[in-house]
């Protein structure tokens, strides 16, 4: 019996601890944000913006983003916050999503951006040969959970 007790005890001390690694990881590795003057001088500059909110039907506690996201023929400027996480990525779709189970079908034609790195803001480059007039959408995905995190319609 005491056995047991320490299986299950060791058991989810291991799991809890496991959990708050996957969780605090990204925060200790992100990368610096960019400076908030140089992100507000990029974002006046955008063709399309939208805001970021937490209301969204794939957002919960674990996955969410709120602020404001600039779209300019050259970057893709956030300003605001997003929740941590591992291996998050920036895509642009041409219809609006606001679930996991609406953006799984559609990713194979989504545009991948990059990588976002920061959660206290990010710039992005949009790739040569892409045209953000012919989106609509913006949306951080975790790849590594294939994972919602949030969305916005900018156009």
């Amino acid at each position: 019996m005491r056995n047991l007790f320490r299986l299950i005890t060791h058991g989810a001390a291991f799991a809890a601890g496991l959990a708050l690694g996957i969780y605090i990881l990204p925060i200790l590795t992100a990368a610096p944000a960019p400076d908030a003057a140089m992100l507000e001088e990029k974002a006046s500059r955008a063709l399309y913006s939208v805001e970021l909110t937490r209301e969204l039907r794939g957002s919960d506690f674990l996955h969410w983003g709120e602020g404001m996201i600039s779209v300019t023929p050259q970057e893709i400027v956030h300003e605001g916050k997003l929740a941590p996480g591992p291996d998050y990525k920036l895509y642009l779709t041409k219809e609006f999503v606001d679930h996991e189970d609406a953006f799984k079908p559609i990713k194979s034609e989504a545009v991948l951006i990059g990588d976002v790195k920061s959660f206290s803001g990010f710039l992005l480059e949009v790739p040569e040969g892409v045209d953000v007039a012919e989106y609509t959408t913006v949306v951080v995905w975790c790849e590594a959970f294939g994972e919602f995190i949030t969305a916005g319609q900018y156009k």
